[in-house]
């Protein structure tokens, strides 16, 4: 038995889920309203204020399907009661982040400034200039987000400058050395 699939799901307070025929997953909650698509190959079944996710048989494909299935209704549940935020740091002489209504803009050393908008779903905060947090209910959604703010300037693994996760640690290397 895969040991996060076997895990019952408890659903809090507040907290309403809709499993349909095509074993469609709904899930909502204070916070908004969350689906996703489950294999139909894995059952989904709710009893008592828990959800319980079964699989058929011992095959790889079920095994393999019955951690993912139980970790995406688990995400769904808590990103609809808590929901979740990526926070992120600029380091660098000049590299800053202004929030302009709905917009952040970002001074990560170009020859123009890079313009954001949140897509739907996504909040952007920025309590300093060299500090992001990215928030919203959908977790794979504000991992996306904040992985492409990223990518517009990672860090350098000289002097460590550009945009990176809160709490990562840049391997850096030694430069060159002169005679």
């Amino acid at each position: 038995m895969s040991r996060i699939g076997k895990k019952p799901i408890d659903l809090p307070q507040g907290v309403e889920i809709k499993i349909d025929e095509k074993n469609m997953v709904t899930v909502k909650g204070p916070m908004g309203t969350l689906s996703q698509q489950i294999s139909k190959e894995i059952s989904v079944e709710m009893e008592d204020g828990t959800i319980n996710i079964n699989r058929p048989s011992d095959l790889k494909k079920h095994k393999s399907l019955h951690g993912l299935s139980r970790s995406l209704v688990a995400n769904m549940v808590e990103g609809v009661t808590k929901g979740y935020e990526k926070k992120l740091e600029i380091v660098g002489v000049g590299y800053r982040a202004n929030k302009q209504g709905n917009n952040v803009v970002l001074s990560l050393g170009f020859s123009h400034p890079v313009e954001l908008t949140a897509p739907e779903g996504i909040t952007l905060e920025v309590p300093s200039q060299t500090e992001i947090i990215v928030k919203g209910i959908d977790k794979q959604q504000v991992g996306n987000y904040a992985a492409k703010i990223r990518a517009y300037r990672k860090p350098e693994p000289y002097k460590g400058k550009g945009v990176r996760y809160a709490g990562e640690i840049i391997r850096r290397k030694e430069g060159k050395t002169g005679k």
